[in-house]
């Protein structure tokens, strides 16, 4: 075999030799095969004249002799007649590097070639496609050095991209093109229809030529000026290259490989002509790009070229018909951004508020459950993009949860045991969203919103409306909750439990008051899920892909083993607060596992140093269920080992916490639950621990700086460090002086520490030169705190007494309880 870089064949051939489409996936199995099972479905004399052929193909000494062995192989011996050990040989014997040759030969436009470029070309992919159906050459790095240029003939067309691929192949040398190099496409004519099989074309080749001319002709396709066969590209060929793109896109890193060789823009290129063939096999190519874990990247790196072809197919689907357009539901749904994603914000608008437009009456329709299912999913995408603001008016938003609501109760009234089919799951999981947003609105229907609404929004439901939704919404749940009561140890790894979990989880955090007996009931099963893939034992490679592969989420990060639990937080918060469910939740050991998570999560946040700390609403959500038991369990709060932990981990984290401004909210948090802890314990005997001093070290310090007098008389502000925090921090900052007092009350040893950290002469300086304080409140919970240190300790109550002796205008001077407790009049 001739090793330069260009070919000189002297077999003259019209039509590209190589396998068929029968064959696609083969390449099981050795390379060997004997007269006896070479092509088991040839006659004896077809077997004969095969191992002729392989036997001068595999002895070939120049690229004629092996292209003319090829010509007859495929001319005798029809592909879909060949086994796979017999292609295999073909393929070990050809090699990668004769085709690729071919495809230079062909841009490079070398006339000593013998054929024209255009029939190297045909013969070129039609070897390549061959090739790729088996997995280990379509992995081979020589195969993928020629995606850029089979992208370029299906966006250019064999001749017009000659010029530019030859630039590309000169600068990546020799022997093929670089990975890197990039196309840049302006034309494709596509014949219109895919055929059945490539050696059928092989089989006709006198007659191949004519029938790609008499093809672009009847369907009407754009084609560049030139009339010679070699400036359209034929079915043939275009069904070749999209065989090779796709064995590749079918290999486990097949969707980045395409990607990172522009894939997307010259597959975008190609559909935008309108051609049928690039519909068929262009489209579905895309779509697996656009699915899983390339999804972010291709749109970060084409949002403009994609969002150009969401604008066009949101057209076509708009203009299409009946049973074509539920077909194209599905089909739009691969092709929206993920959330998020930086496109033109007017354009995607535009393309939603037009699907809408058009699903709306689609809703309204008979439909049966398959019909329906698409619309569900494509609805559920649609809301996850732009929420309610472009549905419809409120009567459409009751029929779209109500047609969901009902979906979910029939989907999951089938008998345990039977298993849900994998389109059923994919509508439920669509379902589960749609609920989940309409639960956040209609649960808020009477809240005042901070903008106005468009009138088209759920927000907008009439009360009785709301009740309609929330009526239905339960019925669903109640379903749901069933469903889950069956669900064995077993499938905790199923991501579509996981999604019925999450979607309880939804209502669970707006809504306990309903169903209590059933909540409660589950309270086994929602604490044993989380605890399960809290702590590793379900399997979570398959809950990982399933986040990373949904079509539009909101979920981005890698999956941890902390998901789960954190989306049951809001409801264990509401559930932690009443005495039924607390009791379960108790006998389940609830506690340990939220300590567990708030430790897990410590240990995540801190190994993201270097970066700018962000803020975590679960810790700070773990923190107020873990609050609730303090306060409603305090002997289980003495007794359980986890408080002992809990403690630990906060005289840790605390002092961290409190020189990180951007986590003021969850030191609030910290310093609160410590000091409530703190309260139900008895003095030491002898000195208190190391970090105890520590903890309540930095609580002083934490508290004393979130009012400022400063340097002039007049009301007391709350300080530049807290103001931003200070509505969500407020009241847990008073709840911690609360429990402070009740801290020097158990343990007096703490008012030492009073005095030392400065915390009692800032707070008296403050208090006597401020005229006011920000509300009663404020002044409330500092009386208590300071009479709580007086009673306490003389050294206090003596420096609190001159204090006031000597300010008699200030807000010390109205704090008529701590006068009266250290006797000044």
């Amino acid at each position: 075999m001739a090793d330069s870089a260009e070919v000189t064949p002297v077999v003259s051939c019209q039509s590209p030799p190589g396998p068929g489409k029968e064959e696609q996936g083969g390449g099981e199995g050795g390379g060997g095969g004997s007269d006896t099972d070479a092509g088991a479905g040839l006659s004896e004399t077809q077997r004969e004249v095969l191992e002729r052929c392989l036997h001068a193909l595999k002895h070939a000494k120049n690229d004629s002799q092996t292209l003319a062995a090829l010509l007859l192989i495929t001319r005798l011996c029809p592909a879909n007649q060949l086994d796979k050990p017999t292609l295999r040989r073909i393929f070990e014997a050809v090699g990668l590097n004769l085709p690729a040759r071919l495809l230079v030969t062909a841009v490079k436009g070398n006339d000593n070639s013998g054929l024209p470029p255009h029939e190297l070309l045909s013969l070129g992919t039609a070897l390549l496609s061959a090739l790729s159906t088996d997995q280990d050459m379509a992995a081979h790095p020589q195969l993928l050095t020629t995606i850029p240029l089979l992208l370029s003939i299906l966006g250019n067309g064999p001749m017009n991209q000659k010029k530019q691929a030859a630039e590309e192949q000169n600068q990546a040398g020799e022997k093929g093109l670089s990975p890197d190099s990039q196309v840049h496409l302006t034309e494709i004519s596509n014949p219109e229809n895919n055929p059945d099989s490539l050696d059928e074309s092989v089989r006709e080749t006198e007659t191949s030529k004519q029938k790609g001319d008499d093809s672009s002709a009847a369907n009407g396709a754009s084609a560049p000026q030139e009339t010679s066969p070699s400036s359209k590209l034929d079915e043939a060929m275009a069904a070749d290259c999209y065989q090779v793109l796709t064995a590749v896109c079918a290999l486990p890193r097949g969707p980045d490989q395409l990607l990172s060789r522009g894939a997307v823009p010259a597959l975008c290129q190609a559909v935008e002509q309108n051609q049928t063939f690039s519909h068929k096999r262009g489209l579905p190519l895309l779509g697996c790009l656009l699915a899983g874990k390339t999804k972010d990247k291709a749109w970060s790196k084409h949002p403009a070229v994609l969002l150009n072809l969401l604008v066009r197919l949101s057209k076509d689907f708009c203009q299409s018909k009946d049973q074509n357009k539920l077909d194209m539901c599905s089909k739009l749904v691969q092709f929206l951004p993920p959330v998020g994603v930086e496109v033109e914000k007017e354009e995607l608008k535009g393309v939603v508020s037009r699907v809408w437009g058009e699903l709306r009456p689609m809703m309204q329709a008979k439909l049966t459950p398959r019909q329906i299912r698409p619309i569900l999913v494509l609805s559920a995408c649609l809301l996850d993009l732009y929420g309610w603001e472009m549905v419809g008016p409120p009567k459409f938003c009751c029929l779209l949860v109500n047609r969901a609501c009902v979906e979910v109760r029939m989907g999951l009234e089938e008998p345990p045991g039977n298993d849900l089919s994998p389109e059923l799951q994919d509508t439920l999981t669509g379902c589960y969203r749609i609920m989940e947003a309409a639960i956040e609105q209609a649960c808020c229907a009477g809240v005042t919103q901070t903008a106005t609404p468009p009138q088209s929004s759920i927000s907008t439901l009439s009360l009785q409306q709301s009740r309609q939704v929330l009526g239905v919404l339960e019925e669903a749940f109640s379903a749901i909750m069933y469903h889950l009561q069956q669900v064995d140890p077993s499938r905790y790894g199923d991501p579509f439990i996981f999604a019925t979990f999450r979607s309880l989880c939804s209502w669970l955090a707006e809504e306990t008051s309903c169903l209590k007996e059933e909540v409660t009931g589950l309270l086994p099963f929602l604490i044993g899920y989380s605890r399960s893939h809290l702590q590793g034992e379900s399997q979570e490679q398959g809950l990982s892909d399933w986040m990373a592969d949904m079509s539009v989420t909101q979920e981005t990060a890698a999956w941890t083993g902390r998901e789960a639990l954190r989306y049951l937080l809001p409801g264990l918060c509401h559930l932690s607060a009443e005495e039924g469910p607390r009791k379960v939740l108790l006998t389940l050991d609830t506690p340990a596992l939220l300590v567990d998570f708030l430790s897990q999560s410590w240990t995540s946040l801190k190994g993201k140093s270097g970066v700018a700390s962000a803020r975590d609403p679960s810790m700070e959500t773990v923190c107020s269920a873990l609050l609730n038991f303090t306060v409603t369990e305090p002997e289980r709060v003495r007794k359980d080992p986890c408080f002992r932990t809990l403690e630990n981990l906060l005289s840790e984290t605390l002092p961290v916490l409190v020189h990180k401004p951007r986590l003021l909210v969850l030191a609030a948090n910290y310093c609160t639950l410590g000091l409530m802890m703190g309260r139900l314990k008895s003095a030491p005997s002898g000195s208190a621990e190391a970090g105890q001093r520590r903890f309540f070290s930095s609580a002083l310090r934490f508290l004393r700086g979130a009012l400022d007098s400063g340097s002039s008389p007049g009301p007391v502000k709350v300080s530049a460090s807290w103001e931003e925090s200070w509505d969500e921090a407020a009241e847990l900052w008073r709840l911690s002086l609360q429990a402070l007092g009740g801290c020097v009350r158990a343990q007096p040893w703490i008012t030492t520490l009073v005095r030392e950290e400065g915390w009692l002469k800032h707070t008296l300086a403050m208090l006597a030169q401020c005229s006011a304080l920000p509300d009663q409140q404020t002044q409330e919970v500092l009386e208590e705190a300071l009479c709580a240190m007086a009673n306490q300790c003389v050294h206090c109550k003596q420096e609190i007494g001159d204090t006031m002796m000597r300010s008699d205008k200030g807000a010390l001077s109205c704090m008529r309880n701590l006068k009266k407790l250290v006797g000044v009049k």
